[in-house]
């Protein structure tokens, strides 16, 4: 019996998908819910398992297709899963090793055992970074010198570079041993190109502004301190600053609702919750998780959602509910090094505060000249909905709130 494989329902707003990679060919046995290939939507990655067992008969869309909901991909022969006989393959031998699309890809290009890879995500999954130092590592140990040059197109200098010569790769420039430079041209993922296009959306649709302030992060270091072993133990979880920020402006949002806001047309939106998203730095690029209802939240369950969204992010098994929505972001530039920035919205959303890197500087304090660790804030905001008091006197509200953070736990 032959069955068909069709792309699944894509979910709600997104119209197409991208076909990445087949792991399976034709002739191939399959089993039950082996991942047959990937589809890479704006936000996600999703997987098609194949629906019974039996073989791969044929394939109908090639690698980088574009697809629609419902287009077919494939046809299983379920008759032929008796008589034949699935090769031994690194697949095959790890089909119990849970991998996520982006782990798959690089154990089966470059031929992995997953066995042999220590995995530092939940559980002990296998995370794309593992992966990758794996098999840096393995690179590294290699005798032969050219096994990544041999990747490369070289192109000489006098000639014109011409899409026919591009590959993929990063995108960096490299001298061979020839001495001739090098080029690739890389296609944009779908995650990277919807990023630019929304991130050119807020620039050419909101009157964009950004204020500034600072705030003297010592109360919230010392009280990490202080409950730091105790919160561990009890929760599983360590306390970290993004709590402290997000309890911050959640009380600043009560303050000023406008910031919480959209517009829509001619009409605003004033949202009676706060889904804060979250900007992560993933593999695949920038995504904004949401932490939803986040205000019903205590310390310890904001930190236990961003410890899994950071690991979801890492292994790519982020849902598109996860990544939908938000009525405020909070980003991080931080824990990179940053020490100022203007973030750039997140529409339809109408304000983002951006964290920066924790520095001690000199500043007076009753008449006297200290050394305190110091946080620069920034809040970029739609200045068609919301006015430049309201910004400033929200960001005094977020610093007032971290300085005297008894304020956040008693809720006063």
């Amino acid at each position: 019996m032959s069955i068909e494989i069709h792309v699944p329902t894509l979910p709600e707003s997104v119209v197409d998908a991208t076909l990445i990679t087949w792991h399976k060919q034709v002739g191939d046995a399959v089993q039950k819910d082996d991942n047959l290939v990937d589809l890479e939507t704006d936000k996600v990655v999703l997987e098609v398992p194949a629906p019974e067992s039996g073989v791969l008969t044929e394939i109908l869309v090639k690698d980088g297709s574009t697809v629609t909901s419902g287009d077919l991909l494939a046809k299983i022969n379920t008759e032929a899963a008796a008589s034949t006989k699935e090769p031994v393959t690194k697949e095959t031998i790890t089909a119990d090793i849970p991998l996520s699309p982006a782990v798959r890809r690089i154990i089966f290009e470059h031929s992995l055992d997953p066995s042999q890879i220590s995995g530092t995500g939940k559980g002990g999954r296998i995370t794309k970074s593992d992966a990758q130092d794996y098999l840096a590592q393995k690179v590294a140990a290699s005798p032969s010198p050219t096994t990544v040059e041999a990747k490369i197109t070289p192109v000489p200098v006098a000639e014109p570079f011409t899409k026919k010569e591009s590959t993929t790769s990063n995108g960096n420039s490299v001298m061979n041993s020839n001495g001739v430079r090098s080029e690739q041209r890389v296609p944009m993922t779908r995650l990277r190109v919807k990023v630019a296009e929304r991130l050119l959306q807020a620039q050419q649709n909101a009157a964009m502004l950004t204020t500034f302030n600072e705030v003297n992060m010592q109360s919230v270091i010392d009280l990490r301190k202080q409950y730091q072993e105790r919160f561990t133990a009890k929760h599983g979880v360590k306390l970290g600053f993004m709590s402290f920020f997000i309890k911050a402006s959640i009380e600043a949002l009560k303050r000023f609702p406008a910031i919480n806001a959209s517009i829509d047309g001619e009409d605003i939106i004033y949202h009676g919750y706060y889904d804060v998203g979250i900007a992560v730095a993933s593999p695949r690029g920038l995504i904004v998780p949401v932490l939803r209802d986040a205000d019903q939240l205590d310390f310890a369950g904001i930190e236990k959602n961003i410890v899994d969204f950071g690991e979801k992010s890492r292994a790519g098994t982020l849902t598109y509910e996860e990544l939908n929505g938000g009525t405020f972001t909070i980003t991080n530039g931080g824990i990179f090094g940053s020490m100022l920035s203007t973030p750039i919205l997140n529409p339809p959303q109408c304000a983002i505060l951006g964290m920066h890197a924790i520095t001690e500087r000199p500043v007076v304090e009753n008449g006297e000249i200290v050394i305190r660790p110091i946080m620069y804030l920034a809040l970029s905001y739609d200045h068609r909905l919301v006015d430049g008091r309201d910004a400033v006197q929200f960001l005094v509200a977020i610093k007032e709130g971290l300085e005297s953070p008894a304020h956040l736990l008693l809720n006063i």
